[in-house]
């Protein structure tokens, strides 16, 4: 898409190909803001979506997300990007989110490699990286990277980025961790700290590598491992690893996702409610119709206590289809019937999304 090549070019300039995910066309080839900073390439863009839940549980409209993107090339070495983000359209006593999503700077070492510092997101999965609507089918972001993964999932700390040998992408990072509780049953998601004022006292370390040597078929696998997912709060719990895989293969208006995520949580206190395994899988074939109307469907499982001996097994299928009217504008459309132990939540999600 266009915007999305956009982005290419302008980290392309700088030597390398970076996986952040949201930039637009460059506001000024040399924009200056008043007496700050020197000359250079600034980048402005954005996202957002609309969505309308009608299902068992959830009946309501809501402005999920609005994203503003801003970056920054200082030369052709060094650059900076950002996202701030507000959800559910406001801040009250009711909830909504006003939050940094993303905020780093990046160095390349060589056309090849590179070095981030600052908030960036967790290189796993599929989503976390690429999540803004028209990237993906579905109203909603899946649950099995949103409650195992869990996306969106951002960390500050440092990292290591770049490609070799002609088909393989890594990146290496070592970051802020979760910090779980028993209170919320030491599900992974419930642990983010969003980088504000985030306890460091055991950082998290996550190495990924793809593989894109076929055209249309991306391999790739990650690990994270931290060494006290309490932060030091719960001597009954202790060390976590997170692996993932996943298969991505397109060819021709066909395409196949495909993805397997585990957590292995250590200390008698998740083994106590099951919660010392956590995983989830979900296979998403889709059909592009033609360039502006595709179809899909995702078959999906997922527990966050997955040793219990209770029924805590969520397993959801997903039909839907989306439109776009232009490239980076999209109408989406999907019915889901899930089941989440044991009890129904079936319906059907509508959503308007849009990047530039």
């Amino acid at each position: 898409m266009q915007r999305l090549e956009a982005t290419v070019d302008i980290i392309e300039s700088g030597n390398l190909m970076s996986s952040t995910s949201h930039s637009s066309k460059s506001a000024s080839s040399n924009k200056t803001f008043g007496d700050h900073g020197s000359a250079g390439s600034t980048t402005i863009g954005g996202y957002g979506e609309l969505h309308y839940n009608n299902t068992d549980s959830t009946n309501e409209i809501d402005l999920h997300r609005f994203i503003l993107f801003m970056g920054h090339e200082f030369s052709d070495k060094i650059r900076f990007w950002s996202e701030l983000e507000v959800e559910h359209a406001a801040v009250d006593t009711g909830g909504g989110e006003v939050a940094m999503e993303q905020a780093f700077l990046e160095f390349d070492l060589n056309e090849n490699h590179a070095i981030r510092a600052g908030i960036m997101l967790v290189p796993i999965g599929l989503i976390n990286e690429t999540h803004e609507p028209p990237t993906f089918y579905g109203v909603e972001r899946n649950n099995v990277e949103k409650y195992i993964i869990p996306s969106t999932w951002r960390e500050g700390g440092v990292a290591m980025t770049g490609r070799f040998g002609g088909a393989f992408n890594y990146d290496v990072a070592m970051h802020s961790g979760l910090q779980i509780s028993s209170g919320d049953s030491y599900a992974v998601r419930s642990g983010r700290q969003a980088v504000r004022e985030a306890p460091a006292q055991d950082p998290a370390y996550t190495a990924r590598l793809k593989w894109m040597g076929i055209r249309g078929l991306e391999l790739g696998g990650a690990v994270q491992y931290q060494r006290d997912i309490t932060q030091g709060t719960d001597l009954t719990a202790g060390s976590a690893t997170l692996l993932e895989t996943h298969a991505v293969w397109s060819a021709n208006a066909v395409s196949v996702r495909a993805l397997y995520a585990s957590w292995d949580l250590s200390g008698t206190g998740p083994k106590s409610i099951g919660a010392d395994e956590q995983s989830g899988w979900y296979v998403e074939p889709s059909y592009k119709i033609n360039s502006k109307f595709g179809v899909f469907a995702r078959q999906s499982s997922w527990d966050n206590r997955a040793n219990s001996s209770n029924d805590t097994e969520n397993t959801q299928t997903d039909v839907g289809f989306s439109y776009w009217p232009h490239e980076d504008v999209v109408v989406k459309f999907d019915y889901q019937q899930r089941d989440k132990a044991g009890t129904n939540d079936d319906g059907f999600n509508l959503g308007v999304g849009y990047q530039f």
